[in-house]
Formats: C-alpha cells, structure tokens, sequence
C-alpha cells in the first residue's frame, strides 16, 4: 500500500470515527471464510458496519480525531476489526449471539457515546445497555402512568358520583 493509499484510508477511517459514536473493536482472527460470512450476514441483519483494519491506520485515524479515545488505542495489537453501529448495543447482542456457536470475536473494547469500555469482560454491560430510543420510550411511560392513573380514578370515580346522584334523584320523585 503506498503511502498516498494509506492517507486515503487513515481519513475515511477519520471521517467514520467522526459519524459514529458507537465503535466496538473486535478480534476476529482464526474464523474461516464460512463462519466470517455468517458473522458478516449477522452484522448486516443488525445494521452493524463490520471491517478489518490495519492497527496502525486506525490508530492514526483516532489520533486524527476529535475524539478522545482514552486507552482504546493501546489494545490495537493482534487482529482488529471495527464495527460501527446507531445502536450502542447492536454490535454487543451480535457478538454475545455469535459465540453461542464460536469463541469469536473477542470484544477488544468499545466507545460508546464518549465512554470507553475495554476488555471482554464488558460484554454482558454493552449488551445491557438500553439505545436512545428505548430510554425515551421507558421515560414517556413513566411519565404518562401517573396521568392514566389519574384519569382512570377521575372516569371510575365520576360515574360512581353520576350513578349516586341519579340514584338519589330517582329515590326523591
């Protein structure tokens, strides 16, 4: 790869680290073609971007970054690859549901929305971490149960008033 290649990959490389602010670094090493087919297919099912990068480009490309990747670009050794997800949790269930039939891959560490997760015994957390849109989803039914309880009492409780009212009308005619 000349040197131009290289500049070209380390500011794509750049570019993606910039849009996404979910990035998990994995170990996939030893995984034949068939089953890296399968964890390619998995990841696109997941909506989960899966690629093998040289270490020394992504860790060009972090040290390009505007983000503060902390400790991650110390555990760039051996075989990487990088996935990207909108999903903070995607690319963990992906990983966590994969090795139910492999060893592999081996989560290395992950960025998640600016905190950093290293090791792969940070599995199980990143699996456990809720996305965006179900924090929202948990927030809005938190805040609409006490309405709904309130409206619920007020109809149950106003048609009991109505029916006594009524009853002691009729009683009074």
């Amino acid at each position: 790869m000349t040197r131009e290649e290289k500049s070209l990959v380390i500011d794509d490389l750049t570019a993606q680290l910039a849009e996404n602010t979910n990035i998990y670094l994995t170990d996939i090493s030893g995984l034949d073609a068939g089953t890296t087919s399968n964890l390619r297919r998995a990841c696109f099912k997941a909506n989960v971007s899966l690629k093998v990068i040289k270490n020394t480009l992504l860790a060009k490309a972090m040290e390009n970054s505007d983000k503060d990747f902390g400790e991650l670009p110390t555990i760039l050794k051996g075989n990487t690859s990088i996935m990207f997800s909108e999903t903070g949790n995607a690319p963990a269930k992906v990983i966590k549901e994969f090795r139910k039939k492999s060893e592999k891959p081996v989560l290395k560490g992950a960025f998640i929305a600016e905190a950093i997760y290293l090791g792969d015994d940070n599995l199980e957390a990143l699996v456990d971490i809720k996305s965006k849109e179900e924090v929202i989803g948990e927030i809005i039914g938190l805040l609409q149960s006490p309405a709904k309880n309130v409206i619920s009492a007020l109809k149950s409780g106003g048609g009991t008033i109505a029916g006594i009212i009524k009853t002691l009308s009729e009683k009074e005619g």
